[in-house]
């Protein structure tokens, strides 16, 4: 395969304006995630008083050592429940992603307890059914480190209450679909978060602290009158002795992680997997580094998306497919970490052509079995006269046909714009893609705001013709500048995935890593053996 000869210079100015713009957006994503485990971090006081470990340490004392974690949903909630930029917290509460357990690929969820004592959010609510769709997906353990204050109830929602069970619907399938569900129990889980223990396959109880009740005390004396004591209602020492909720009785935080640990290896989970292939393969020829000065963050400007690719793809080495012919939409096949697949990437918007080339590009990945790769920085599909007379709408559809089809995995990375139908083509958030991340300079809506301003100030142009009236350019200029301010406010990375529409944003010079360990993810659950029953694993 040839290898890509890169035409930037590292030295150039607009390289170096490049780069100084993303790592400024570099720096603002790594911040808000700073700041969440700052905000949890103040309670770190009361947790040593309680002889607890904050949430961020047992993660780390669940992981193995040295081994690679993917954080996922790390902007949920931000500007969703709290619109202020300088005081929203990211991450929705919890702290999701997949990682080894014991040599054991699992999702982990972690109630960030610090933060509003793990109370439930919204966007937290809807990363950690994502999660557990995910690991359902792609086969992989899921292991709960509960300490939450449930729903609050001072800022309640019918919506989240009623959706909510969703999570619990989520447990039984996983049980049912043959994977593991594990809790520890470090705190108090009450109301529907009694079912958080109540519907796992495996609980680890800690003692002193942990709890799970339908109703705490002072919800069971609201309720009935009778004054309750929380350790006897639903104490951990309660539930390993008296209702057998809880199957391992540990002394302290540490202890329960150890037990869980101790409780995945012994499921001798990767038995029924093929390994990882080892596969000899190259690094990229060119610093994936050098992406911070590829990609300029105003994607009004354009670049190459090749140059993006070489630096990240095995080699540098990709065959392009069709290159003479919609030349605005670039396919390649190409490989990851010795992982062959196809990717799709945007020279600008969709023509006729492109699309048709797309959807051929989708369907022989399909036959051969390649996972696609879609590199979103695109405007959308192509309007006007011409375009319309070649078949834009049939053209577009098919592609939008052929991306909603596919039997392989689909990995979207959002690394520019991605507005209009365009984002549909490319396997945008409603079409499901098996992981989908964002770049913190892209943009996604359903088209640019000076489009849609541009748009309204003609139709109102229009109005005022047909009455015979001269346009009051004043008022379109304000209605402008509103339409603008509405659609720009909306269309940054930061605000998508807060509203949990991706997997969350990365720094783009971990794109090899974070496609090479999706891929891996990918491989292993294609080649794993799940043993389902019908119910679930039953408590009776």
């Amino acid at each position: 395969m040839p290898q890509f000869k890169s035409k930037i210079s590292t030295s150039s100015d607009s390289f170096n304006q490049n780069r100084k713009d993303m790592l400024a957006l570099i720096d603002q994503l790594r911040s808000l995630e700073q700041r969440a485990i700052a905000a949890s971090e103040k309670r770190r006081p009361t947790f040593e008083k309680r002889g607890q470990l904050t949430p961020h340490e047992r993660l780390t004392r669940l992981l193995d050592p040295g081994m690679p974690f993917l954080r996922l949903y790390n902007m949920a909630n931000y500007l969703l429940e709290d619109d202020n930029p300088e005081t929203s917290i990211p991450g929705g509460s919890v702290i999701l992603g997949i990682g080894f357990v014991k040599g054991v690929r699992c999702m982990i969820w972690v109630d960030d307890s610090g933060i509003r004592a793990g109370a439930a959010t919204s966007g937290g609510w809807d990363a950690s059914k994502g999660a557990q769709k995910m690991a359902q997906k792609l086969k992989l353990p899921f292991i709960h480190l509960v300490e939450s204050a449930g729903a609050n109830l001072m800022e309640y929602k019918v919506e989240l209450w009623a959706h909510g069970g969703m999570l619990f619907r989520n447990l039984a399938w996983l049980s049912a679909a043959g994977i593991p569900t594990m809790v520890v129990l470090h705190g108090p889980s009450t109301a529907g978060g009694a079912y958080m223990p109540g519907m796992s396959d495996y609980v680890i109880g800690v003692r002193d602290n942990g709890m799970a009740a339908l109703g705490g005390a002072a919800l069971v004396h609201a309720a009935t009158g009778e004054v309750a004591d929380d350790r006897e209602l639903g104490g951990t020492e309660m539930h390993a002795s008296t209702t057998g909720t809880i199957e391992y009785l540990a002394d302290d935080d540490a202890h329960g992680i150890e037990i869980a640990r101790d409780t995945m290896g012994r499921l001798d989970w990767n038995k029924n997997s093929t390994p990882i292939r080892q596969n000899d393969y190259a690094e990229p020829l060119y610093d994936i580094d050098e992406i911070a000065g590829t990609v300029p963050v105003d994607y009004t400007i354009p670049y190459d998306v090749r140059e993006v690719a070489a630096r990240f793809v095995d080699g540098s080495d990709f065959e392009e497919f069709k290159s003479r012919y919609g030349p605005g939409t670039v396919c390649m096949q190409a490989s990851i970490m010795g992982h062959s697949v196809g990717l799709i990437g945007n020279n600008g918007p969709f023509d006729p052509e492109a699309a048709a080339k797309a959807t051929h590009f989708f369907q022989l990945c399909d036959q051969s079995e390649l996972p696609i790769i879609f590199l979103n920085n695109t405007t959308g599909y192509i309007v006007g006269t011409e375009s319309e007379h070649k078949g834009m709408i049939k053209l577009g559809s098919k592609m939008i046909q052929a991306v909603s089809n596919v039997r392989v995995p689909k990995l979207a990375l959002y690394i520019g714009a991605s507005f209009g139908a365009g984002n549909y083509g490319m396997s945008g958030v409603a079409f499901e893609p098996d992981f989908l991340f964002s770049w913190p300079n892209a943009k996604t809506g359903v088209m640019a705001g000076a489009s849609a301003a541009n748009t309204m100030s003609h139709v109102a142009r229009v109005q005022a013709q047909r009455k015979g009236e001269e346009p009051d350019e004043e008022a379109i200029a304000r209605q402008n500048q509103r339409i603008r301010d509405i659609f720009e406010y909306q269309e940054s990375a930061f605000f998508t995935s807060g509203r949990v529409l991706d997997h969350g944003v990365i720094d783009p010079r971990d794109t090899r890593k974070v496609l090479g360990f999706a891929l891996e993810t990918i491989f292993e659950a294609q080649n794993r053996t799940l043993h389902p029953n019908a119910f679930g694993v039953a408590r009776i």
